[in-house]
């Protein structure tokens, strides 16, 4: 007669099935955590070079007349002006641009859950001993 404490091959199939099941879950839910952090770093970044290109068309349209304005008025001539206040626009769309640049690099992935997942797919590939 078989033992109580063995169980039949379809309930250890069903444990199986339950522990994979349990294991898949618990791995995309590690996915979507780190993850979320990261498109977090990425959004944040993309925001910033939105900004910096909202800015350097915006500010260099509306603000260049004034600031041209008030150079020739100072004395410098009118083709000047407009050089400066371009020179100076384009150097603060480069500073938004590169702060932008260091936010996106700091999305690095998902490596938990790499790791894990590779920890998973070596356990998975060893052969098993039968009591």
């Amino acid at each position: 007669m078989a033992d109580e404490a063995q169980q039949s091959l379809g309930e250890l199939f069903s444990t199986a099935s339950k522990d994979l099941s349990t294991l898949v879950r618990s791995e995309v839910a590690l996915a979507k955590a780190e993850l979320k952090n990261d498109a977090k770093h990425a959004a944040t970044g993309g925001a910033m070079f939105g900004v910096a290109g909202f800015l350097g068309f915006l500010a260099s349209i509306l603000l260049s007349f004034a600031a041209v304005y008030g150079l020739v008025a100072a004395g410098l001539n009118t083709a000047l002006s407009f050089l400066v206040v371009a020179v100076v626009y384009l150097v603060l769309a480069g500073i938004l641009a590169l702060v932008g640049k260091k936010q996106v690099s700091k999305a690095n992935g998902a490596p938990v859950t790499a790791r894990t997942a590779k920890a998973t797919a070596a356990w998975a590939k060893k052969p098993r001993v039968s009591a």
